[in-house]
């Protein structure tokens, strides 16, 4: 893999060797990384896996450990923070300010990271002229409450790293910082890979991005050959063309022209169906907020069931709101434990899944093992290892064969196996 002059777009990686899908092609530790402030609590500080019990740290009260092993391992990420952290209880800083609060003591240590093999933290480009007014106030923002956060330990510009210009590395994080995901593609921390950010967008591109714990696995898609560029893509692709666009204008500052953007492709089966409906359903979507309790849940699922009993012949599945609403109406079931309701609307999601996420693609792979336990729930063995086979084809490509996620479908797969020889054996 070699970084390049990509035409239009600065600079890119590209393969000097031919590609086929399911290769890795590059493995990472983060430079700087740190747990979501919603996920404060439920995962280890150190590795981000999730753990029923956690040891707590004794001077902070914040920060969770997995064991001894993993604080004394996070200790030198910690130390400074953790003084800071105390200073300001019980307030809690963003994410972005405690990532660049951990940027900032990692480079007065002067310590190095192998992430930054091919480009350097040095090299990010901020893109800081290019953001909007909104934006640039915003990091405005954000850089005083990074002062007020760090006065404990720094108290003037020239405790500071040399050369560091703190409004220009919030606009770093801004466009280079990835979203480190667990197995199930659910937001656990957020973290610098700077010889990563090298990659450039497309919307149906030729690589994917998983985590394992903190570290960052790049799988090829398809076939890529010698010296074609190597992409992946920043958001989430299920919305319309020009929302994307817009997305992506904000954020990474630079307008998308991938064919999918440029031919529209997929945006009218995306709003199918009456506008009116799916236009109300999107805004009640954007009103809801996460549920925390057991009668959140219950009052989220009953708003959900109305919404889709409203749209039941207004919109098709596949129309992008109405199947984000049967999306929050599984989740709102599993979580009250009514699996036999939320495989109904798990079902429904897979035919939508499949053409919005075609290919390889670690999404739809995810819910096809989501829809798999539930039918293992039930009872429905058979449908259940169907359902594993199709999530492992895509798996073993997009996350590869040693991913702790592929490892557990395949328990699941033996215990589907053993449920099918049971049911055989009473049927006998």
């Amino acid at each position: 893999m070699e970084k390049f002059a990509s035409p239009g777009k600065g600079n890119g990686l590209r393969l000097s060797k031919h590609a086929k899908p399911g290769e890795l092609l590059y493995r990472a530790e983060p430079f700087a990384y740190s747990v979501t402030k919603k996920r404060l609590g439920g995962v280890c500080e150190r590795c981000l896996r999730r753990k029923d019990r956690l040891l707590r740290c004794s001077q902070c009260k914040v920060a969770r450990y997995c064991n001894l092993q993993c604080q004394k391992e996070a200790w030198q990420d910690h130390k400074r923070e953790c003084k800071c952290i105390r200073n300001i209880d019980p307030n809690f800083p963003p994410d972005s300010v405690r990532l660049v609060g951990r940027i900032i003591f990692k480079l007065l240590r002067h310590s190095t990271c192998p992430s930054e093999e091919l480009y350097s933290f040095s090299d990010l480009q901020s893109n800081f002229e290019k953001l909007s007014e909104e934006m640039q106030e915003g990091l405005g923002c954000l850089t005083r409450a990074l002062q007020l956060y760090l006065k404990v330990e720094i108290q003037d510009t020239s405790q500071l790293p040399p050369g560091i210009d703190v409004l220009q590395t919030f606009a770093k994080v801004t466009c280079n910082c990835f979203s480190i995901s667990n197995g199930e593609v659910q937001d656990v921390g957020v973290g610098l890979y700077p010889s990563m950010s090298l990659l450039n967008n497309s919307c149906d591109p030729n690589c994917v991005i998983v985590f394992e714990g903190t570290q960052l696995y790049l799988h090829s898609i398809r076939e890529i050959q010698i010296g074609e560029e190597l992409t992946i893509s920043y958001i989430d692709t299920m919305m319309p063309s020009t929302e994307r666009q817009q997305q992506l204008e904000r954020q990474y500052c630079f307008e998308c022209d991938c064919p999918m953007c440029c031919t529209h492709s997929k945006d009218a089966v995306m709003l199918a169906g009456d506008e009116q409906a799916w236009k109300e359903v999107k805004e009640a979507i954007n009103k809801m907020t996460a549920p925390e309790s057991q009668e959140e849940w219950k009052q989220a699922l009953v708003k959900y069931q109305a919404l889709l009993k409203t749209t039941s012949t207004l919109l098709p599945d596949t129309n992008i709101y109405q199947l984000k609403l049967l999306d929050l109406a599984m989740d709102a079931c599993i979580n009250l434990g009514l699996l036999e309701e939320a495989l109904i609307y798990g079902n429904r999601t897979l035919e939508p899944y499949r053409f919005y996420y075609s290919g390889f693609h670690p999404l739809r792979a995810v819910q096809l093992m989501r829809v798999a336990k539930l039918q293992y729930s039930q009872d429905m063995f058979p449908q259940a290892l169907e359902t594993l086979k199709q999530a492992y084809d895509i798996m073993t490509v997009t996350h590869g064969a040693e991913h702790s996620l592929v490892q557990n479908l395949m328990m699941l797969k033996e215990d589907c196996e053993a449920g099918i020889t049971a049911q055989s054996g009473l049927q006998t």
